[in-house]
């Protein structure tokens, strides 16, 4: 028997599904928040809500290495930026090179000084408008690519795979 990665129920027949990036090993109950993933063993299409793959016109996300052997499944979550976890120094850094004060740097993006005082804290995210003008107004980028180093996490010793337990970091 296996335990669900959500709720940690012992299940005979787990069901991979998808959330948010992250593949999951979950129980008959669980595998409704998330989408099914296709497996070489099951090739069926799946009769989830959440289902992608009911179209026959299914893309393979599969990709191969030079040595032969497959990679995980990709998905959306792979390929997308994110905001950079210094945004605030660069967008800080930027405009004092440039001899900007903040309400000079507001007046030219049409914003207000407080947001961008907020925003140079940290205290506010830029919103996708407020990034892209910023972007283009100071010549810097504040994404950076979605981090895929899962070097730091470590499998529990007894069953050698990853639970949702062993990738959260907890705040007792």
């Amino acid at each position: 028997m296996v335990q669900c990665e959500m709720c940690g129920t012992e299940t005979a027949s787990p069901t991979t599904i998808r959330i948010e990036g992250a593949e999951l090993d979950v129980c008959d109950e669980c595998a409704s928040f998330g989408t099914t993933v296709e497996t070489d063993d099951s090739a069926s299409s799946s009769d989830s809500k959440y289902s992608t793959s009911s179209t026959g016109t299914e893309q393979s996300t599969t990709s191969t290495t030079n040595a032969g052997s497959t990679s995980r499944n990709s998905d959306f979550y792979d390929t997308v930026d994110t905001l950079a976890q210094d945004y605030d120094d660069r967008i800080r850094g930027a405009r004092e090179q440039r001899g900007l004060t903040q309400a000079e740097l507001a007046d030219a993006l049409n914003e207000k000084a407080s947001l961008i005082r907020k925003v140079e804290r940290g205290d506010t995210l830029p919103s996708d408008s407020l990034q892209s003008k910023l972007e283009g107004h100071l010549d810097i980028s504040l994404t950076e690519a979605a981090d895929d180093d899962t070097s730091e996490w470590r499998a529990d010793d007894d069953t050698g795979s990853y639970t949702l337990g062993d990738m959260v970091e907890r705040k007792d």
